[in-house]
């Protein structure tokens, strides 16, 4: 099993170094940042992942540039995967967006990997002047054409968003950098299944498996083999070794906040009354996990 340590709406930038390099020293296989590109001070839309619709952050949470993230914390670091859960790439050109990753994939040895979604906040498309309601399509066509410019080589594209002749793209990455999708809705688990990989939403151990089952499907399918793309689960029901044994035999990844108490805690990682932004509190939570966890099933 592969554990992954989560860094969304994490507000102490300046831990985040350290908190990545305990984490790859601890045995994590990698860590994940989220992304916002601007943050809507009105809106209606609710979150979609909350039964009060509500979201879980202050609105004032800092959300940093993805990839120039990912690019500080891998140049301190050596091993861990470098991920986004989740990049709302719809909101950008294919060029700028192509270019960051891979910059960030050489300078790190090819250790990028990019996971996108279709996002949910529709002020937030309304805010860049990009159109809510195709964000889908347009996402699909950046994947193609973000996967053309990694080539490296001379390139054009005739799309329904993007239409170019003759253009490259350099540094190429280090290899083709793994594209996962979030999302739950049909449209989106197909998007998946035909890349390279799921990013799973908070579920249970049933809901799960039940998803890579769907997964696996969708990918015969579309003509695909049924193994051919990773899983990286969220768990939202107690983390015992049954669930994580469960989850492990269908290959998934489990990501995890060590610090953040879930409902459904089996065991805390942090002591009562903690306080989670200090960088010693964090860092604890990470090595108990570690020991309790990653030991244990690695």
């Amino acid at each position: 099993m592969k554990f992954w340590l989560v860094l969304m709406a994490v507000a102490e930038l300046d831990q985040l170094v350290e908190l990545s390099q305990h984490a790859e020293a601890c045995g994590f296989h990698g860590v994940t940042v989220a992304d916002h590109l601007v943050m809507p001070t009105k809106f209606d839309t609710k979150y979609p992942y909350s039964q009060d619709g509500e979201w879980f952050w202050p609105i004032e949470t800092p959300w940093p540039d993805p990839w120039v993230t990912l690019g500080v914390i891998g140049a301190g670091t050596k091993r861990i995967e470098l991920a986004t859960n989740i990049y709302l790439a719809a909101l950008r050109d294919p060029f700028t967006a192509a270019r960051a990753i891979s910059t960030v994939d050489v300078f790190s040895s090819g250790r990028a990997l990019c996971g996108i979604s279709a996002g949910w906040l529709k002020e937030e498309y309304d805010a860049v002047g990009v159109p809510f309601e195709t964000r889908g399509r347009r996402m699909d066509e950046m994947i193609a054409v973000m996967r053309k410019l990694w080539t490296g080589d001379n390139v054009s594209h005739d799309g329904e968003f993007f239409d170019f002749q003759d253009v490259m793209m350099r540094p190429a990455p280090v290899r083709p950098v793994p594209i996962m999708c979030g999302g739950s809705a049909k449209a989106a688990l197909r998007r998946a299944a035909r890349n390279d990989g799921w990013l799973g939403l908070p579920m249970t151990v049933a809901q799960n498996l039940e998803t890579a089952a769907a997964l696996r499907a969708l990918r015969v399918e579309q003509g695909l083999p049924a193994d051919g793309m990773r899983m990286m689960f969220s768990l939202a029901e107690p983390l015992t070794a049954d669930a994580v044994r469960q989850l492990d035999e269908v290959g998934g990844e489990l990501s995890a906040i060590p610090w953040l108490p879930t409902p459904w805690d089996v065991e805390r990682f942090t002591d009562d009354g903690a306080d989670f932004t200090r960088l010693q509190v964090k860092k604890d939570a990470i090595s108990r996990y570690a020991d309790r966890i990653i030991a244990k099933n690695s």
